[in-house]
């Protein structure tokens, strides 16, 4: 057949609005093979054109029209009365506005608000559209303000923890709810009348803490994120009374499994043993069988389902499961007898998997060693109990490893070597220092028996043709690519961008530049290039690891993706009677929207946290300087991470100096109009911190390095690019011999305004 054209496939999404998913638009127009490739082109091309909007992450709808089932945000209320929202899409609201016309099946469900999302059946009748709830996600809660409550003498007023924030309350003393100076606060907008003409006016409602206590910046963080901290006592119930589903259970208990975690760890979801054989290694890794006291339906699953994941702040844990879960009956602790699910794998001499098994059993963990125990051991410093353990037990993991490591090598995935830093508290919670964590083999070993177990799962899963929740990484996007060769090539580097993107092709970059000049910016722009991991009942494949098939069966202790696998693969294997319900399965591909939102929500709490834990840490240094890296450019400045505390600051363009500085978007880079001088991504700098705001996690720096030269390659043309472009000074005539600046000449690169100075 001829593939058809792009008005094929508009006409075809227009008289089919169910045809939502690549595979059912592809199925319809009866494409097959590599013509889905050509397919898949076509619907992102409509999709920049704006033809199309993506619902979801193989989803499309008409630009003018809502899907059949879609995410709804409502935002309003019409005069009639009607709870009014618009279909959410990747880029945001699109589309007619719908009306809310009640639940889906549940006349009593709970009914949206303002500011709610909900996944909804949509229809259209009579020109209007209307939406029926299926599944009310969390509130966004968007009218709400978290910060410090400070007095004055006017009245008390709530200034934002948000640098993204901009609005301040002022709070009546009828309002401040006993709130005192320096408390943060949750504050509502307080109703006020057209003819209100002062600031605005607030009412606290809730009192979450005082800036001075150390717990502070991931107490903001939580409110600030939505992330439950306290089960429902349901919930608890059933965590304290833990009544596990019964199945036939194989005996582990005289296998010596072990634990290696952090040293500080308090749950233990895995625990590994390997044994030399004559052609290979016999594997197992053995995870906590959360499914069967997470049953599903239960108080628990609800709440963990929630949550998506726990989530780690620098200073606390906020659990998916309760403790008496998380840190007690489900972990795997030393000498006690645990329920797990386990895989059994065997690997030949050059690290290839030749066979698995899951096993449902019972297991006794030999050792809890942490890393840096297990590391000591091999490196020929035993003691305590890894040095018991040597010869039996850990020699055989890193035997098992060393093969291991061939096939990953061979398979080559994406090697970027990101450090990792922690913030060490004392006992009191104040910060104690900032440290890089050391990247031990110990830390490979465990990761790459991970990693194989979780394929595994995935290669069952498919091969019983069993419903599951993949890890997928996609492949660079095209545009980017696009990018990445265009930045390759201000620093004469050259890249193709007609071959499809491979990771052993990144690889062979990093490893030419490694310690060179361009090496840290080089690997920022990769880090850059890369599509978001994210959970998908689609299987696109990671391409990070380097992987065909890629699931999480590993952590179902901190995550729900891995509890629905084990709920797959207890089903799929007929291992007992908690398996995955037909109804779960059918849900997969909301769960896997669900879980991939939770945890980009636990990921900006994390970030958000450290920001502040790290500018109350350097709030006392105020004038010390620092070296740093840039690993931001914008239009309106640098973002410098100071090297050994991994901080970010910003460096405003118009503190830089006198020069007027533009953004080269291509190359990353900031150049000074005329010289041509640069400050680049990746580029090492020395700074000074200039002030620290504790509340908003912010730092100021000064930029006391001098700029580099520009480029060979990229001088003539930048050149090009400023000529008759230069601007006028404030309230004068343009710079003698030069021509007038004509702001609707620029080209694309961004203009940015020149520092100030005293008025001339």
């Amino acid at each position: 057949m001829t593939f058809p054209d792009k008005q094929t496939v508009l006409d075809y999404i227009r008289d089919n609005p169910t045809a939502t998913t690549k595979q059912a638009i592809a199925k319809g127009l009866r494409v097959k093979g590599e013509e889905r490739n050509v397919l898949r082109a076509i619907l992102k091309e409509l999709e920049a054109e704006g033809a199309l909007e993506r619902t979801g992450k193989r989803a499309w709808a008409q630009a003018d029209r809502p899907p059949p089932t879609g995410v709804v945000e409502f935002t309003h209320v019409d005069k009639q009365g009607d709870l009014i929202g618009k279909s959410i899409g990747d880029n945001g609201p699109f589309g007619p506005d719908i009306i809310y016309a009640g639940p889906s099946g549940k006349p009593k469900a709970k009914a949206p608000g303002i500011g709610d999302r909900a996944l909804c059946k949509i229809s259209e009748r009579d020109g209007e559209w209307r939406a029926r709830s299926i599944t009310i996600f969390e509130k966004r809660l968007s009218d709400r303000l978290i910060g410090l409550y400070s007095t004055g003498p006017r009245g008390g007023k709530v200034s934002p923890a948000s640098r993204k924030e901009r609005r301040e309350f002022v709070i009546q003393d009828a309002d401040t709810l006993g709130a005192k100076d320096g408390d943060l606060v949750i504050a509502e907008p307080k109703p006020q009348g057209r003819r209100h003409y002062g600031p605005a006016l607030g009412e606290i409602t809730e009192i979450i803490g005082h800036i001075s206590d150390p717990r502070s910046a991931s107490l903001l963080a939580i409110h600030a994120h939505d992330i439950p901290t306290e089960f429902p006592e349901a919930a608890l119930e059933q965590a304290r009374n833990p009544n596990p589903a019964p199945s036939e259970r194989e005996d582990l208990t005289q296998i010596p499994l072990i634990t290696i975690d952090p040293h500080d760890a308090r749950d233990h979801d895995d625990a590994v043993y390997a044994e030399k054989l004559d052609d290979g290694w016999r594997v197992i890794v053995a995870i906590a069988d959360v499914a069967a006291y997470v049953t599903e339906g239960s108080p628990l699953d609800k709440e963990a389902l929630k949550r998506g994941n726990s989530t780690y702040f620098p200073d606390r844990v906020v659990p998916m499961l309760p403790f008496e879960l998380s840190a007690d009956e489900c972990s795997l602790k030393e000498g006690e007898l645990r329920r797990t699910l386990a895989v059994e794998m065997i690997f030949g001499t050059d690290g290839h998997k030749r066979s698995h098994r899951f096993i449902r059993g019972m297991m006794k963990s030999a050792a809890k060693l942490s890393y840096e125990e297990a590391q000591a051991a091999i490196d020929g410093k035993p003691g305590g109990k890894a040095g018991e353990l040597l010869e039996d037990v850990l020699k055989p993991l890193w035997g098992a490893y060393a093969a291991l490591a061939k096939a990953r090598d061979k398979r080559a995935p994406l090697d970027l070597d990101l450090p990792e830093r922690r913030i060490q508290f004392k006992e009191n919670g104040e910060i104690d220092g900032i440290y890089t964590k050391e990247r031990l083999e110990a830390h490979r070993l465990i990761e790459e028996m991970m990693i194989q177990a979780n394929v595994a799962a995935a290669e069952t899963l498919e091969r019983q043709k069993s419903p599951l929740i993949y890890r997928v990484h996609d492949t660079p996007t095209d545009a980017k690519i696009a990018a990445f060769a265009e930045f390759l090539q201000t620093i004469e580097l050259k890249w193709s961008i007609g071959e499809r993107p491979q990771t052993h092709r990144f690889n062979k970059l990093i490893g030419e530049l490694k310690d060179g000049e361009y090496d840290q910016m080089v690997t920022q722009m990769i880090l850059r290039t890369q599509a978001q991991a994210i959970y998908s009942e689609e299987n696109l494949g990671h391409f990070g690891l380097n992987l065909v098939r890629y699931a999480h069966f590993t952590s179902p202790i901190r995550r729900y993706a891995d509890t629905i696998v084990h709920r797959a693969l207890i089903s799929s294997l007929k291992l007992g009677p908690d398996g995955l319900s037909k109804e779960a399965a059918s849900q997969l591909e909301q769960t896997a929207q669900h879980i991939s939102d939770t945890e980009r929500r636990s990921m900006a709490a994390e970030r958000e946290a450290t920001d502040r834990y790290l500018a109350i840490f350097l709030k006392d240094r105020v004038g010390a300087e620092f070296e740093g890296r840039i690993t931001g450019v914008t239009g309106s400045g640098l973002f410098v991470q100071l090297a050994g505390i991994g901080a970010d600051g910003f460096i405003p363009i118009s503190s830089i100096s006198n020069d007027y500085w533009v953004q080269d978007e291509a190359a990353m880079a900031l150049y000074a109009r005329g010289s041509g001088e640069t400050y680049s991504l990746g580029q090492t700098v020395r700074v000074k911190l200039k002030e620290v705001t504790p509340l908003q996690g912010g730092l100021l720096l000064q930029m006391l390095s001098d700029p580099m030269p520009a480029p060979e390659g990229r001088k003539e043309q930048r050149r090009n690019m400023d000529l008759g472009h230069v601007p006028r000074r404030k309230g004068g005539p343009p710079r003698s011999g030069k021509p007038k600046f004509n702001k609707k000449t620029l080209p694309k690169h961004k203009r940015t305004s020149r520092a100030k100075g005293p008025k001339r």
